[in-house]
């Protein structure tokens, strides 16, 4: 409780501090470097509340773009050259992680479907992150969109922290953003949530990154 005084008494005093010399820096030196000078201030001021920093990593659900865009430009070059699609003008389009399937009935795009799976496998995209929209059906065109999904989102990532909760593991962990990040004294620690981790279904493909000492 005296430390968490201490802590706040320091902050007020340094936060109060940190106003007047942003202002002078302000004036002398820019905005960024004021910026700058704020923000090295507080994070000291983390850091001396905190302590050392603990080994750690990133819990993310990513995939990698360039591949994705080769495994659609491949599954267009044989929806293109198949004779069962001719005339039919099936084709896929992406738009950052969004791929439309474009055909003339709901049973082509099931076939550009399966096309589509075995090359973004191919290509090392874990098919887990695919999330099939409704078909829409036009006249005589059929679309369908195929998103592909990136970053925890809120539900699961708590899902993460109740789940390390419930395994007593020795960690502490932070949502940030669309990650979670792992924290604790043993590196030991951090590979059993790791495991832990693979063997827990979130409907959701996995990585691991950032690993610090």
């Amino acid at each position: 409780m005296a430390l968490s005084c201490v802590f706040m008494i320091s902050l007020t005093v340094a936060l109060t501090w940190q106003n007047i010399q942003f202002s002078i820096t302000l004036h002398t030196m820019g905005l960024a470097q004021a910026l700058k000078r704020v923000y090295l201030s507080v994070e000291w001021l983390v850091q001396y509340k905190t302590g050392p920093n603990m080994p750690s990593f990133d819990v993310v659900s990513d995939f990698d773009s360039h591949e994705a865009n080769n495994a659609v430009d491949q599954a267009s070059r044989e929806v293109g050259t198949r004779f069962d699609f001719k005339g039919t003008n099936s084709r896929f389009e992406i738009e950052e992680a969004i791929i439309t399937m474009i055909s003339q009935s709901d049973f082509q795009l099931k076939q550009m479907l399966d096309i589509l799976r075995q090359k973004l496998s191919k290509r090392g995209i874990n098919l887990a992150c695919l999330e099939e929209q409704d078909v829409e059906l036009n006249n005589n065109e059929a679309r369908q969109k195929i998103i592909l999904r990136r970053g925890i989102d809120a539900d699961r990532a708590r899902k993460l922290v109740k789940q390390i909760k419930i395994e007593k593991l020795k960690v502490q962990t932070a949502i940030q953003g669309d990650k979670l990040r792992v924290s604790g004294k043993k590196r030991d620690d951090l590979q059993k949530v790791i495991v832990m981790l693979k063997d827990f279904n979130v409907d959701l493909p996995l990585q691991y990154e950032n690993f610090r000492d």
